[in-house]
């Protein structure tokens, strides 16, 4: 039986205890035999896979490995690759830009999640998270990408992403300071079903708040999207998040205040993001684009987060009721002085200028370090 709005907490409850068993020892014996450079040229091999290629060059424990992770949910059809294709094209640039910023502060709201991720701050380097949010951010451009559903290359990139999650586990284990009595397993499923959810209904979600018509066809096949990524994370079918977007939705809002907590390493992480993406816009731009990711959250989630607050969130409903009052702010990013009509939400103006900016992140993900690949580290901390 699959999660259910009655049964969500308590399978989250049960999810908490479980890691990735497979994964995990692989990693493990890589780890235990001081193969960390081992571990950066799997990431690199499993980025560059495709359909077909010859796996007898690779060590056989990484090739059994990647044969089985590479089968396909057991109810995928053609009917969902074409449902999320139908989405993306309709969507791709705009829902990667809130996936790698609301998104990614969502889950910077799961008081474990925002532990674990600053206590592993080396993997995005000392001096900041650009190396792990730009790293994210691919993922989500990639879920768009032509025939990435068909091809493998989506596939690939997200068992990357699950061994990263793997070798997290291993580096807190050996650590010796995780409490798994009060948080569980690092990187735990349940982490890796809400944090799903984050990127899934919440986006939605918040697509509808920024005034973003989004089809309910098409809402299907963003689920049916991460539908097919939380397989290939290697999450258990059980806890796998169904395809029927009003379901997630219903299970997202009974669970989400359990799950959301305003705590010292959120307001962190939400900060370091925020300074990061600064660096890409102009400061009146900017300041729009915060104002957009509060207004995409709600204030209530917004504060929880620490998110600032913005002179353009104060005008924006006069604007969007036909006032003339237009704010420094709101002049920069909305072309100043023109009166906007009754019914106007500039946050889809602030939307469509954030989307094209954050291809600069991209390039930036692509070109960090002259390596476009996470590094891994044997310890924890980032510098606090």
């Amino acid at each position: 039986m699959g999660l259910t709005t009655a049964t969500i907490a308590s399978e989250l409850e049960a999810a908490n205890k479980v890691g990735d068993p497979k994964a995990d020892q692989m990693v493990r014996d890589l780890i235990d035999n001081k193969e960390i450079d081992g571990v950066n040229a799997l990431f690199r091999t499993i980025g560059t896979l495709k359909p077909g290629q010859d796996l007898s060059e690779l060590p056989p424990r990484l090739a059994e490995f990647l044969k089985e992770a590479a089968v396909g949910p057991p109810d995928w059809s053609e009917a969902d690759v074409k449902a999320a294709e139908s989405f993306f094209a309709h969507h791709h640039g705009e829902v990667s830009m809130l996936q790698g910023t609301v998104g990614l502060i969502g889950t910077y709201l799961s008081p474990t999640g925002a532990f674990t991720l600053r206590s592993t701050g080396r993997l995005g380097g000392v001096q900041g998270p650009g190396r792990r949010l730009s790293q994210s951010s691919r993922l989500f451009i990639d879920m768009g990408n032509t025939n990435a559903l068909r091809d493998g290359t989506l596939a690939a990139n997200v068992t990357k992403v699950r061994l990263v999650h793997a070798s997290v586990r291993q580096l807190h284990k050996k650590s010796g300071e995780w409490d798994y009595a009060k948080w569980g397993e690092p990187v735990s499923q349940k982490y890796t079903t809400g944090a799903t959810c984050v990127f899934s209904t919440q986006i939605i979600q918040a697509m509808e708040r920024l005034g973003i018509d989004v089809a309910k066809d098409d809402a299907k096949g963003f689920m049916c999207a991460w539908h097919y990524v939380n397989h290939y994370l290697g999450t258990p079918e059980k806890w796998l998040l169904p395809k029927d977007p009003d379901l997630v939705e219903s299970m997202w809002n009974h669970v989400r205040d359990e799950e959301w907590k305003k705590t010292d390493d959120g307001v962190f992480m939400t900060k370091q993001a925020i300074d990061f993406y600064k660096k890409f816009y102009p400061p009146g731009v900017h300041d729009a684009f915060t104002a957009m990711v509060r207004h995409a959250f709600t204030d209530k989630y917004a504060d929880m987060a620490g998110l600032p607050k913005s002179a353009l969130g104060a005008v924006a409903k006069p604007i969007a009721a036909g006032h003339d009052m237009v704010s420094g702010i709101g002049a920069g990013i909305l072309g100043g002085g023109i009166k906007k009509a009754t019914g106007v939400n500039p946050y889809k103006e602030i939307v469509g200028i954030a989307s094209k900016s954050f291809n600069e992140i991209q390039k930036f993900a692509l070109t960090h370090d002259q390596d476009d690949q996470p590094q891994m580290h044997q310890d924890l901390h980032d510098n606090r």
